[in-house]
């Protein structure tokens, strides 16, 4: 009998058969962390990276994280990204091959070094360069979870902002360049502010801009949001189930009043503020002020006052309902990278996620010190050993 028909109907490999995903099929690094020259290929199924600390399994996936809009998953100086030693004008690189609902596509991109305008991140979709990371939001989706994200709820509502961001990237990829135009606009008109008198219709246009884009950010916040809502508060299994919400001026507007009027009401506020903002810097409201809000459904309890274990699995829950939603609502699953994220779950929690993971069809990255983590994954992945800055497939346990 052959193994089509012997594969269960309702086995990971069953649901997730013909589904579409964004996949990394080659990945080449030049001079990054502490790779010098590194190829590797892999095929759409999860990868999973094991080694010891310090072996170079989080700059892989921090390597991929590039692949998306951003700054990568430890938002680090381009400057820090340089591998040690390549020299002050050496330029670190990351090329890949990504397998997606349209085809495969080249994605190159590194620093720009020695033209004198300082370290500048450059993007090319096949060969061709484009404007700023923001437009691999149009190739690549990919979620994250990192051990700097343990105690995401009890971060600076800013670190939770980013994480909510990327979240909606998934859904919108126009919202990346959307969020930066408006910081670009609110940075120059804190400049023309500090700067004293001010050309009144420069800093209208300026707040014309913030006024515009900030209502769309929020806007597609809350609509996001809403889509998850149902998601995370029915999770399945042992992860916790999350009531997610923003909350903002502007997006509450939003619940209020249509767009434009909501437009109207933000430039209004930001030219009565500008006497506060030209000391305080910035801007005092806008979506740059909103705050991602996560509760425990069952208990009703802030996620930033659950213990440090529930707070973990409440993040893996949420980035697990996320990556479903987008894989539905867009018919693509996303990238999944995980770093040392199953080795803090409990053996129900580690074989949900497993089983989740596997359901999507998604190609997940995963890095831990220890392959026995991961034996639930043992038939469906691939196993890369890394070691002092090489990798190198690992046969079967």
């Amino acid at each position: 009998m052959s193994e089509a028909v012997l594969k269960r109907a309702d086995s990971p490999e069953a649901r997730a058969e013909g589904a579409a995903r964004v996949a990394v099929t080659r990945l080449v690094l030049t001079d990054f962390r502490c790779y010098r020259r590194l190829k590797l290929e892999v095929d759409a199924r999860p990868v999973v990276l094991f080694g010891p600390n310090g072996a170079g399994k989080t700059n892989l996936l921090e390597a991929v994280s590039f692949l998306a809009p951003g700054r990568g998953l430890r938002r680090a100086p381009l400057a820090e990204v340089r591998r040690r030693g390549a020299g002050r004008d050496a330029s670190w690189a990351v090329a890949a091959t990504v397998a997606g609902a349209r085809g495969p596509v080249e994605i190159g991109t590194g620093d720009a070094v020695g033209d004198g305008q300082g370290p500048r991140r450059v993007v090319k979709i096949d060969g061709q360069r484009v404007r700023g990371p923001s437009a691999l939001a149009e190739v690549v989706h990919a979620v994250w979870l990192t051990p700097d994200m343990d105690r995401l709820f009890e971060d600076r509502a800013s670190a939770r902002r980013r994480f909510m961001d990327r979240l909606v990237y998934g859904f919108d990829p126009r919202h990346a360049a959307r969020v930066s135009a408006y910081e670009r606009a609110m940075r120059e008109r804190a400049r023309l502010l500090r700067g004293g008198p001010a050309d009144p219709a420069w800093l209208a246009a300026l707040e014309h801009r913030m006024a515009s884009e900030g209502v769309a950010i929020a806007a597609s916040r809350r609509e996001v949001l809403g889509r998850l809502k149902g998601a995370c508060a029915s999770a399945p299994g042992p992860f916790p189930a999350a009531d997610v919400a923003v909350s903002g001026l502007v997006e509450d507007w939003l619940g209020e009043t249509p767009a434009l009027e909501a437009e109207a009401r933000f430039r209004a506020r930001l030219a009565a503020g500008r006497g506060e903002d030209a000391v305080t810097g910035g801007a005092a409201e806008g979506p740059h002020k909103s705050v991602f809000v996560v509760r425990h459904r069952d208990s009703g309890v802030p996620a930033e006052q659950c213990s440090t274990g529930e707070q973990k699995a409440l993040v893996t829950a949420v980035v697990l309902a996320t990556a479903e939603v987008q894989a539905e609502a867009r018919g693509v699953a996303p990238l999944i990278l995980l770093d040392e994220v199953a080795a803090h779950l409990d053996e129900r929690r580690r074989h949900e996620l497993f089983e989740r993971l596997l359901g999507l069809g998604a190609q997940a990255w995963l890095a831990g010190t220890d392959r026995g983590v991961f034996a639930g994954l043992e038939a469906h992945a691939q196993f890369f050993r890394v070691a002092d800055a090489t990798v190198r497939p690992a046969s079967g346990v």
